[in-house]
Order: C-alpha cells, then sequence, then structure tokens
C-alpha cells in the first residue's frame, strides 16, 4: 500500500510553532513512529509553504498512491487552485487539521479542499493522521 502525506505551510514548524495549540512533538519525529508501526505501508512524504509545489506534488503522486493524507495548513481556507488540484486527482484524500479548524477564527471554518476530500479529521493532534491511516487499512 503506498499512502502520501502532504503538509502544507508552516507544518515544517511543528514541535516549535505555538506548541499549546501544535504540539512539541516534530513531524519528522511522527513520521519515523508511523513507519516503524506501519512498516508494511510505503510512506512518501512532502512539505511546502509554496502553493505551486503542493499543487504539483498532488499531481504527482494522485494517480499512483492508495490514499493521501493531506494538511493544507492556511492554504485550506484561501487556495482555489489546491482545492481544485485534489477534485482533478484519483487517489482519495483525507483531509487532517491537527487542531479544530471550528474552535478557531470565523476564516478557518471554510475550505476549498474540504468538498473535494473524501473525509475530514480535524482537532485530534498528529493522532489525526493516524486515524486517516486506519481509514485506508480497511
Amino acid at each position: 500500500m503506498k499512502i502520501a502525506i502532504i503538509n502544507g505551510p508552516n507544518l515544517n514548524l511543528l514541535g516549535k510553532r505555538e506548541p499549546s495549540v501544535y504540539g512539541t512533538e516534530s513531524f519528522e519525529e511522527f513520521l519515523s513512529y508511523l513507519r516503524n508501526k506501519y512498516n508494511g505501508i510505503d510512506f512518501s512524504y512532502y512539505q511546502s509553504n509554496v502553493e505551486g509545489e503542493i499543487i504539483n506534488e498532488l499531481h504527482r503522486v494522485g494517480f499512483d498512491h492508495d490514499g493521501i493524507i493531506f494538511n493544507p495548513g492556511g492554504y485550506t481556507h484561501t487556495s482555489v487552485a489546491i482545492g481544485d488540484a485534489v477534485a482533478a486527482i484519483s487517489s482519495p484524500v483525507i483531509e487532517v487539521h491537527i487542531s479544530n479548524v471550528y474552535a478557531r477564527e470565523e476564516f478557518r471554518k471554510h475550505s476549498f479542499v474540504s468538498p473535494k476530500a473524501k473525509g475530514i479529521i480535524s482537532g485530534l493532534g498528529l493522532k489525526g493522521y493516524e486515524l486517516a491511516l486506519t481509514y485506508f487499512q480497511d
């Protein structure tokens, strides 16, 4: 099974950025945990702060992976183009957010990705990525 994890802007700062909201673990540490626990899964990981690079990565993995776990970060609420990219690919996408976006600022309650995603997990910290992974395993 091939699973892509794609993270958007500022998620390279996990473990350092607002630890009260996003925790103290880096994504690299968490990814190592996932790879060890689910060693039968072929993971690819990509993070970018640049909208077009994220779109290119969705296009690259979106036709030959069994699933994509995608945290578009702040682009969730602003990028029609990323939403269109999710709609254009055939691999199913689970949208994941570490924080509960519905308990935050009003602008965070709108997503250009959600209508194109298979499902959404929000507010469960890094555990949301693992829960998305279990969806693809069933």
